[in-house]
């Protein structure tokens, strides 16, 4: 481990020890299983490869100035993965069992877990996938549960920094009445054609419209969008959007400090008026927005005037980072110590 440069790690896999699993056969789930390998052995008509039932989450552990190691909000994470399963009809992972394949994955690879203050952290992902054979369109009779873990940097290369976005109403991420409310692999397939075609552009994300009118402001690429707006949090209300376990922490958060939170459809311009912007999710925590170009319009707005992050991101920022490595007290019962 000695030759793992903690602050300089991408967002991006690295094998590690172990990962977890767990097979639905004949109606129920079996025990866990710990394996140390990487690879899967799946049927070639496994409906996750033909038809995308598929579910994923992604959650972070965190080395405290303690020593201890902290897991954010994993009782969010499995009743949301619960949630995508109904919608693509695929056996539900119990909650119980869930936490008990995040606590296991991570205690096998704590020497995976980054130090404190080195800028990276153990990034989580539970995989749910349908691994029974059909050929016609309908769900699988087995599945495989696995969690396997890897340290990552920041998300996004500017850290803590403001950045652009931009809009391209040409796209969409998710249909008006579809997937775009569940942590599903197709809506990020759908999202990866504009998403590469904005970072060309030297932008950090695409701010997608909402997909049926093109009015109002929907997500932001791999995460939710929410601004400042005088002494208001707000944030897009949509069937459209995935509810994210960031943005809803902060929401807590910054009703705790005061601020009237103000869920919503959100006018595109609107934007002109906003103090403050950002996307937030567990990747990039909160990152927030310098500019939002419209390249429909050839139009820009600039959020940060001054180029700096305003003071009550900053203030969400470190608020919610201090909770997840240990430095203030969790008053909400976020933290799951191990």
């Amino acid at each position: 481990m000695e030759n793992i440069n903690w602050s300089e790690l991408p967002f991006g896999y690295m094998k590690t020890d172990y990962n977890v699993r767990c097979y639905y056969r004949d109606g129920k789930w079996g025990e866990l299983e710990v394996s140390s390998s990487e690879t899967i052995n799946l049927h070639m008509a496994a409906t996750c490869l033909h038809y995308g039932q598929e579910a994923f989450e992604g959650l972070k552990a965190y080395r405290g100035k303690d020593g201890k190691v902290r897991i954010f909000r994993v009782d969010e994470n499995a009743k949301r993965m619960q949630l995508s399963s109904r919608k693509i009809l695929m056996a539900e992972f119990p909650v119980d069992k869930f936490e008990e394949a995040v606590r296991k994955a991570v205690k096998l690879n704590e020497r995976f877990i980054p130090p404190y203050e080195s800028g990276s952290t153990l990034y989580i992902r539970p995989l749910l996938i349908g691994t029974g054979a059909q050929v016609g369109v309908k769900p699988a009779n087995e599945y495989l549960f696995m969690v396997f873990v890897t340290p990552v940097g920041p998300y996004f290369k500017t850290g803590f920094k403001p950045c652009k976005v931009c809009v391209m109403r040409g796209y969409d991420r998710a249909a008006p009445l579809g997937t775009g409310n569940v942590k599903v692999g197709g809506n990020y397939a759908a999202s990866i054609y504009a998403g590469q075609k904005a970072v060309e552009q030297g932008y950090a994300a695409v701010l997608y419209l909402d997909p049926k009118e093109k009015k109002y402001l929907d997500e932001c690429g791999p995460a939710n969008f929410f601004a400042i707006k005088g002494n208001k949090y707000i944030t897009p209300a949509s069937d459209s959007i995935l509810p994210s376990i960031t943005n809803k922490s902060l929401i807590q958060l910054a009703e705790s400090m005061g601020l009237t939170i103000e869920r919503r459809p959100v006018l595109f311009e609107e934007i002109a008026t906003f103090d403050e912007a950002a996307e937030c999710g567990t990747a990039a925590v909160i990152s927030p927005i310098l500019q939002i170009d419209d390249l429909d319009e050839n139009k820009q707005y600039v959020i940060a005037k001054d180029g700096n992050v305003g003071p009550v991101c900053e203030k969400l920022y470190n608020k919610l980072r201090a909770i997840q490595y240990g430095d203030e007290p969790d008053p909400f019962g976020w933290v799951t110590v191990l």
